[in-house]
C-alpha cells in the first residue's frame, strides 16, 4: 500500500503531512502529520503534537516519499504555497544531507486565493461555513479542517503553524468553539482543543507586548497580572497605567476603566500625567481627570484648593500629610449610578453595611455552611505512592453526592485514557528489553552449535518479536513519549489508535511481555488494572467508574494542592444509641491533601497550615523493599524516605502542638507481600524476628491477641516504630489507623476515627491507654493511642 508525503520546511524543523492514498471511491479521511525534526541535519526524528499517523501491512522502514496521482500533488501543491515554505515531491529523505533551509519567518496566507474559497481544496463561496487558522488566517471549510490543522494541540493552527503566536485580533475568539467543529468532533475533544488553545504556551499574551506605568511587564508580572483575583478584563497589547493602591486601572493617557486587584507588583511607579488630567486634583500621586473629579464631586468629597488625596483600595481617602480618615468614596448609596452614568468603574463587591468596598480577604465568598458553625481542617500528606490521592478522591466518593463534575469526569477520562497509552509505552520498552535479551540468548546458544554447522542468523525472530506494522507503532509511540509530548496527542487522537491497540494487545508477544510485567520496574502496580481493560478504555464511549477513578493517577490538582469540603452522613439515634451524632452531622470538614513535591524545600507551604486540626500522614505498608531517589540523587528505601518525610513535618514549628493520626495504607497489597518478602529488606526493620505458631485452632478468628498472622504481627510492628519515634520526637502520643484505600468502608472508618480525635482534643478526656497499645487490628478497624 503506498504513502504519500507532502513535507513543508518551517523554522528548524520538517512539518510532513502523511496519509494512506484514498481509493477513487473512497472518500478522503483527515490527513495525518509528522513532524522530523531535522535542526541539526542529524536525521533524529521527534514526534509533534499534531502526530497522527496510519501504519499499514506493507509499510517498511524505508524514508521513500511518492505521489499516487498528479491530481493529489496538485491539491497539495495549492494548500502547502501558502507559506514560505518548500514543496517536497517524489524524493527520499536523506538525514545525513546538509540542504536545509530554515524558514525565519511565521506562515503567512495566500493572497491569491479568491475570497470566500477554501485554502485546502480551493472550493467554495463566502457562505460557505469555514474554520480560521489564528495565525495566518488562512480558512478551510469542513471536509479540509481536520486535514489542514491536525490533532489541534495548540488550537485552530494550520499544521505549518504550530508553534507559532496568534493574530493578535483574534485573541478574543481563544476558547470559543465553533458551530463547525462542534458539527466534526466529539464534546471531550472539543473541550480538550479549546482548553489548549487558551492555555498553551505559545497562545499567551507576550509580557513585552504589555506596558505598565511605562515599563515593559516580564513574564512573571504577566502571569502575577493574569492571575491575581481581580484581573483586568480582556487584556490586549497597549500600554496602561495601573495605581497599585487604590486598584484604578486604565489605558495610558485615558480616564480609567476597571478597578482591579491593589498592591500587584507589576509595572513601574505611576507617574503624574499618567492619565492625561489638568485637573490640578490628585489620588496617589496621579492627576486625575475631569469626569473623575466630577464624580468625586457628587459622591461628597471636597475638591476646593486643588488637594492631593491618598486613596486605599477600601474606598477610604485622607489629604497626604495627614492620618485621619475623612470619608468613603463608596458611601454614598448614589455614587454607582453617578460612575455608570459617567462611564467609570466601581468596585466589583460592596459592603451592605457600610456601603463601601473591603478588601480582597473579607469580600472573598463565603460559603453558606460557615453559618452553621466551624469549619474542621483535617492535613493529608504522605510521601509520593502512599495513597493520598486515593483516600482523598474516597473522600469525595463517600461524602459528596456528586463527587465529580461532568467536566471533572472528562477530564479524568482523558487522564485515564492518556495513562493508558504511557502504560503501553513502559510495556513495549519492557519488550524490546526482552527481545534483545532473547537475541543474545539465542546467539550464545547457536555460537555453542557451531560444530553442526549452524550459526546465528540476525533474523531470527523471539517470542517478543511483533509484525513490521506493529513496530512502526511502537517506535513512533515511545519517540513521543521520549518528546513529552504524549497528553498533547492523546487521547485526542484515540479513534484513530484504538484498532491499532487493540491489534497490539491481542499480540502474542506482548502477552508474553505482560507475563514478565514485574520485573519492569517503570510500570506501576495499577497498570494492570488499565491494561487489562486497554481496549475497552481507549473507545470514545468509554465513562470512567468510581473503581476507574481510584485506581487512576494523576486526577487530582496539578499543582499538588487540592481540598474538599464535607460533613458526615447523619445517623439516627436508633442507629447508633448516640444523640450527639446528629449534632455531628451539621458539622463541617474539609480535607487538604497536598503532594509530597507540592511541599517544596524545607516544607515552606506548611506555615499555611497553622489552623487546621489534624495531620493525617500516610505511608504505604507495602513500601518496606521499594526504592526511589532522594533529592540528592540518591537510591533509598522509600519507607525510609516516607520516615524523613514524617520526621520534617511532625517537628515543623506549625504542628508543634498538634494531634497526628498516622494511616498505614495499603494493608491488602502488605498482607500479600508479607508471605513472600520479609519485612528486614529495609533497615529499619531487621530487629523483626516474630514467633509464629503453627498451630491454630480456629484460626478464622485470628486478630492480633490470639494467633495473629505475620501481617498482623508486621503492621503492629510498624505503628510501633512510627509510635516511639514521634514520641522521641515530640513527647506526644501517636494515633495510628490501618486502611486499605481501595475499600470505603476501610476509609470511612479512618476518618470517622480522625473526627473522633477532634472531638476528644475539644472535651480533652483523660485516658491511661498505655503507650503500645493499639485497638483491635482488624482489616476494616482502626487502632487508638492516646
Amino acid at each position: 500500500m503506498q504513502h504519500s508525503i507532502a513535507a513543508e520546511y518551517t523554522g528548524s524543523s520538517v512539518s510532513t503531512a502523511a496519509s494512506e492514498l484514498p481509493s477513487s471511491d473512497t472518500p478522503s479521511l483527515p490527513s495525518p502529520a509528522i513532524t522530523f525534526d531535522r535542526s541539526n541535519c542529524s536525521g533524529r526524528i521527534t514526534v509533534s503534537p499534531t502526530s497522527v499517523i496510519a501504519f499499514d501491512d506493507g509499510a517498511d522502514e524505508s524514508n521513500g516519499v511518492s505521489e499516487s496521482s498528479s491530481e493529489l500533488s496538485s491539491r497539495h501543491s495549492h494548500e502547502c504555497s501558502m507559506f514560505k515554505n518548500f514543496i517536497v515531491e517524489k524524493e527520499s529523505f536523506d538525514y545525513e544531507d546538509n540542504d536545509c533551509e530554515p524558514v525565519d519567518s511565521p506562515p503567512v496566507r495566500r493572497e491569491s486565493i479568491r475570497k470566500g474559497k477554501c485554502y485546502r481544496c480551493l472550493k467554495g463561496n463566502r457562505l460557505t461555513e469555514k474554520e480560521t487558522c489564528l495565525v495566518c488566517d488562512a480558512k478551510y471549510c469542513a471536509n479540509c479542517v481536520l486535514r489542514a490543522m491536525g490533532s489541534m494541540p495548540e488550537g485552530r493552527k494550520c499544521v505549518g503553524c504550530i508553534g507559532y503566536s496568534i493574530d493578535e485580533s483574534k485573541r478574543g475568539s481563544l476558547g470559543k468553539c465553533s458551530r463547525m467543529l462542534r458539527r466534526l468532533l466529539n464534546i471531550l475533544e472539543v473541550r480538550q482543543v479549546m482548553k489548549a488553545e487558551r492555555f498553551c504556551e505559545v497562545n499567551q499574551l507576550p509580557p513585552n507586548y504589555v506596558c505598565v506605568n511605562g515599563k515593559s511587564l516580564s513574564f512573571e508580572e504577566l502571569v502575577t497580572l493574569q492571575n491575581c483575583s481581580n484581573p483586568p478584563k480582556k487584556l490586549k497589547p497597549g500600554n496602561y497605567w495601573y495605581d497599585k493602591v487604590s486598584g484604578f486601572w486604565g489605558k495610558e493617557g485615558q480616564k480609567p476603566c476597571s478597578i482591579i486587584t491593589p498592591h500587584l507588583n507589576v509595572g513601574g511607579p505611576i507617574t503624574q500625567d499618567a492619565s492625561n488630567g489638568n485637573t490640578q486634583v490628585f489620588i496617589n500621586g496621579r492627576e486625575i481627570t475631569k469626569v473623575e473629579l466630577r464624580m468625586l464631586q457628587l459622591a461628597g468629597v471636597q475638591c476646593a484648593g486643588n488637594p492631593h488625596f491618598w486613596v486605599n483600595e477600601d474606598g477610604s481617602y485622607q489629604e497626604e500629610g495627614q492620618k485621619n480618615t475623612r470619608g468613603y468614596i463608596w458611601g454614598k448609596a448614589g455614587t454607582k449610578l453617578v460612575c455608570a452614568f459617567l462611564s467609570l468603574p466601581v468596585p466589583s463587591r460592596y459592603s451592605t453595611s457600610c456601603g463601601f468596598l473591603s478588601s480582597n480577604v473579607v469580600t472573598r465568598t463565603v460559603p453558606d455552611y460557615v453559618e452553621h458553625g466551624i469549619v474542621h481542617k483535617l492535613l493529608l500528606v504522605g510521601y509520593s505512592g502512599s495513597g493520598t490521592s486515593t483516600i482523598f478522591k474516597q473522600a469525595k466518593i463517600l461524602y459528596k453526592s456528586i463527587p465529580f463534575s461532568e467536566d471533572e469526569r472528562g477530564n479524568i477520562k482523558l487522564t485515564i485514557q492518556t495513562n493508558v497509552y504511557a502504560y503501553l509505552g513502559i510495556l513495549l520498552e519492557g519488550r524490546e528489553r526482552f527481545e534483545e535479551e532473547s537475541l543474545r540468548n539465542l546467539k550464545k546458544s547457536q555460537s555453542l552449535l557451531h560444530t553442526t554447522g549452524t550459526s546465528p542468523k540476525l533474523g531470527d525472530k523471539t517470542i517478543y518479536s511483533i509484525g513490521t506494522r506493529l513496530k512502526a507503532f511502537s517506535d513512533w509511540l515511545l519517540k513521543t513519549m521520549v518528546s513529552g509530548k504524549l497528553d498533547a496527542i492523546f487521547p485526542a487522537a484515540t479513534r484513530e489508535y484504538t484498532p491499532l491497540v487493540e491489534e497490539l494487545w491481542n499480540d502474542s508477544a506482548i502477552k508474553a511481555t505482560y507475563e514478565r510485567r514485574n520485573e519492569i520496574e517503570m510500570l506501576p502496580s495499577v497498570a494492570s488494572y488499565f491494561l487489562e481493560r486497554a481496549v475497552q478504555i481507549l473507545t470514545t464511549d468509554y465513562e470512567p467508574s468510581d473503581l476507574d477513578i481510584l485506581y487512576a493517577e494523576g486526577v487530582t490538582s496539578s499543582n499538588g494542592l487540592a481540598s474538599v469540603e464535607f460533613s458526615f452522613p447523619q445517623s439516627t439515634p436508633e442507629e447508633t444509641g448516640d444523640t450527639d451524632y446528629l449534632h455531628d452531622s451539621l458539622a463541617r470538614y474539609e480535607l487538604i491533601t497536598i503532594h509530597a513535591r507540592g511541599l517544596g524545600d524545607n516544607c515552606k507551604w506548611l506555615e499555611m497550615f497553622e489552623d487546621v486540626g489534624l495531620v493525617i500522614f500516610c505511608v504505604s505498608l507495602s513500601d518496606y523493599n521499594q526504592f526511589s531517589t532522594d533529592g540528592n540523587g540518591c537510591v533509598t528505601n522509600k519507607m525510609i524516605l516516607s520516615r524523613k518525610l514524617f520526621e520534617t513535618i511532625v517537628t515543623h514549628p506549625t504542628f508543634e502542638k498538634m494531634d497526628f493520626l498516622l494511616i498505614l495504607n495499603k494493608l491488602d497489597e502488605f498482607e500479600q507481600k508479607i508471605e513472600q518478602v520479609p519485612l528486614t529488606q529495609c533497615d529499619w526493620f531487621s530487629d523483626f524476628h516474630p514467633v509464629i505458631s503453627h498451630n491454630r485452632p480456629g484460626s478464622n478468628n485470628n486478630s492480633i491477641n490470639n494467633n495473629p498472622s505475620i501481617s498482623q504481627l508486621a503492621s503492629h510492628y510498624i505503628a510501633v516504630k512510627f509510635k516511639r519515634l514521634y514520641s522521641s520526637l515530640t513527647g506526644q502520643n501517636l494515633y495510628v489507623s490501618l486502611v486499605k484505600g481501595l475499600e470505603p468502608d476501610s476509609v470511612d472508618a479512618s476518618l470517622k476515627y480522625g473526627k473522633e480525635i477532634l472531638k476528644w482534643n475539644e472535651e480533652k478526656p483523660n485516658f491511661s491507654l498505655s503507650d503500645d497499645s493499639m485497638h483491635s487490628i482488624e482489616e476494616s478497624s482502626f487502632s487508638i493511642d492516646c
